[in-house]
């Protein structure tokens, strides 16, 4: 199913390069290129997927995950965190701030789409467990 995705990177070439490989499986994308922008688009809008990198002007993917995470519209959004660093502090810290998955650079495209798609899934799979819940009632 298309999805709205949220690509919040500092690097113009990996935002392209994100857009096409999720383009390319009929989804819409919205780009920002650093973190003040990622919570300007969010405080009006609720995208499907978010992808965001974690070293940004302003403010860093892993902290804006963690305020996504505390707000109620937000925080059954899927989460990917983009990163060059290979430390494992960083992935501890972003599953910390809620992250649903960890990617690393160089992108690989096979893989960053199988991601994207599990998330979707897990998205659509909580929608539907909470409109259930919601009839029930």
């Amino acid at each position: 199913m298309p999805a709205t995705v949220l690509i919040a990177d500092d690097s113009e070439p990996i935002r392209s390069l994100l857009e096409m490989i999720l383009s390319a499986s009929g989804h819409t994308v919205v780009q920002v290129e650093d973190g003040r922008a990622a919570l300007v688009y969010l405080k009006d809008n609720t995208p499907d997927l978010m992808i965001l990198d974690v070293t940004m002007p302003f403010i860093d993917g892993i902290e804006i995950c963690g305020r996504v995470k505390r707000i109620s519209r937000l925080k059954a959004t899927p989460v990917i965190i983009l990163t060059a660093h290979t430390d494992e502090d960083s992935r501890r810290r972003a599953l910390a701030a809620g992250a649903d998955a960890f990617v690393n650079k160089p992108l690989a495209g096979k893989n960053l789409r199988q991601t994207i798609n599990d998330m979707l899934e897990k998205r659509e799979t909580m929608l539907m467990k909470q409109t259930h819940i919601t009839l029930e009632e």
